[in-house]
């Protein structure tokens, strides 16, 4: 008995040791959805622990020895039994659905987080096997390495230079997928100073183990001095630049640009919706060509 406690310990230590990010959020949109998780599984515990406990119950009454138990073969349909039967998962799935429902909405990552400090823009473009991460009002950039100042919303844009991907970052919140030839939406916040793993949740050719990064929360004077700094050092990120990186590559260490040409966010997106119409008309050509 004593080690089956044991083992039951280990296995739930292990389960839950690779929810620590979920479980330690250090930012609200982070913080939200483990509210959810936790209403979730309170929910359930309501409704799994009486029905385990009724189970046990039913067992240990209707067991052979027990005289005093009403033995009934013949029994066939209870019209109550029924409703409470039913009415228990489907209570189940109207509460879970409404708090999946109401936070799904309440934390769109498109939706700004409300504040009066003015948001950073981070564009973010995954590579193989690498993130890129561009500073537009700063004209830096950075790879594999995102540096954020605490308290302030970080509006992100993102997309992909081939593969389809996913930005996630547990510890501040919601997973978002970038697609080639397009941008989508997510705003984070870090609420405590410290660094946190950041990873590629979504698998995407040899180079995906190691495909992750770091994001340091710092202080705004810290930021500002990482602004600087970064200036000072490192190459410019052009269209030619951008090109060699732009290539394959595994397990990168962070590095820094100390400066990116304007608009290579949106050539970026462009060029890989280029790209695609062009395969596109190229498809309905050769469809063409087989009638």
């Amino acid at each position: 008995m004593r080690y089956g406690l044991l083992a039951i310990v280990m296995i739930g230590a292990a389960t839950l040791g690779g929810c620590e990010g979920v479980l330690d959020p250090k930012g609200p949109i982070a913080l939200a959805e483990r509210q959810i998780l936790f209403n979730a599984l309170g929910i359930m515990l309501a409704i799994v622990i009486p029905v385990i406990l009724a189970t046990l119950g039913f067992a240990f009454w209707f067991r052979a020895s027990n005289e005093r138990a009403r033995y009934r073969p013949d029994f066939t349909y209870s019209g109550r039994l029924e409703l409470l039967v039913w009415s228990i998962p489907g209570m189940t799935v109207l509460l879970v659905g409404g708090v999946a429902w109401i936070g799904a909405h309440d934390l769109d990552p498109g939706r700004p987080i409300n504040s009066t400090v003015k948001p950073v823009n981070v564009q973010v473009v995954s590579l193989d096997w690498k993130w890129l991460f561009i500073y537009p009002e700063q004209g830096i950039a950075s790879v594999n390495k995102l540096v954020v100042p605490v308290g302030t919303p970080i509006s992100f844009e993102l997309t992909s230079s081939s593969v389809m991907n996913s930005f996630f970052v547990p510890q501040l919140g919601s997973q978002i997928y970038t697609m080639s030839g397009m941008a989508t939406r997510l705003h984070l916040q870090a609420d405590h100073v410290g660094t946190y793993p950041g990873i590629s949740a979504m698998f995407s050719g040899d180079g995906f183990p190691d495909m992750h990064f770091t994001v340091d929360a710092v202080t705004d004077d810290g930021f500002a001095q990482w602004v600087r700094q970064t200036r000072e050092t490192g190459s410019v990120l052009d269209k030619q630049t951008y090109a060699d990186l732009v290539k394959p590559s595994k397990a990168v260490a962070p590095f820094t640009y100390r400066g990116v040409a304007p608009e290579l966010f949106s050539s970026i997106v462009s060029a890989a919706m280029g790209a695609q119409e062009s395969s596109l008309s190229i498809c309905s050509t050769s469809q063409r060509a087989e009638r």
